[in-house]
């Protein structure tokens, strides 16, 4: 087994475990820190599947900015006030329990029956070359500049009106 199988296949446990982490804890906090490992294993899996920009998107945004908002939008709801959902309402949570097993059949249905990996390019040298930062880099700054100009003026325009509107309500 090559090193690169052996990191996915570890990368894949622990983004897995960490998901069912997520879902089954009942602290939320404990649940978000959670949701940061599953992303870190999830930037792992990009990495072994050559796609380095998107493994640092999911650093930064979503290990980072995501859930820092999500942290602070859990200490702000006081969670330890709120009654337990699943416990007063039991067919939902029999529901639940009836899709999940349903979606864990379908994945192993498609594991263990389904060749989806058959139908692909072989071509794979330059899917990997598409994922690299270098490629999206080039194509941002010389085929996309347009858009990108017109993406950050409009998030410029979007900051300064949040800082209006934030201002006009303190004084």
């Amino acid at each position: 087994m090559s090193l690169e199988i052996t990191l996915f296949v570890i990368f894949a446990l622990a983004a897995a475990v960490s998901a069912v982490m997520v879902v089954t804890r009942s602290n939320p906090v404990i649940a978000a820190l959670f949701l940061v490992v599953n992303f870190g294993s999830l930037a792992g899996l990009f990495l072994t599947l050559h796609a380095q920009f998107i493994a640092v998107t999911e650093i930064i945004v979503y290990a980072g900015a995501i859930m820092v908002l999500f942290l602070f939008v859990i200490m702000l709801i006081k969670p330890e006030n709120e009654q337990k959902f699943l416990a007063v309402n039991k067919k939902i949570k029999l529901t639940a329990v009836f899709l999940a097993a349903l979606i864990l059949v379908q994945i192993a249905y498609i594991i263990l029956f389904a060749n989806p990996s058959a139908r692909l390019n072989p071509d794979l040298n330059a899917s990997v070359q598409a994922g690299t930062i270098e490629s999206i880099g080039t194509l941002i700054f010389t085929k996309y500049i347009l858009p990108f100009e017109a993406a950050g003026y409009l998030l410029l325009a979007a900051t300064i009106g949040a800082l209006v509107l934030a201002k006009k309500k303190f004084e």
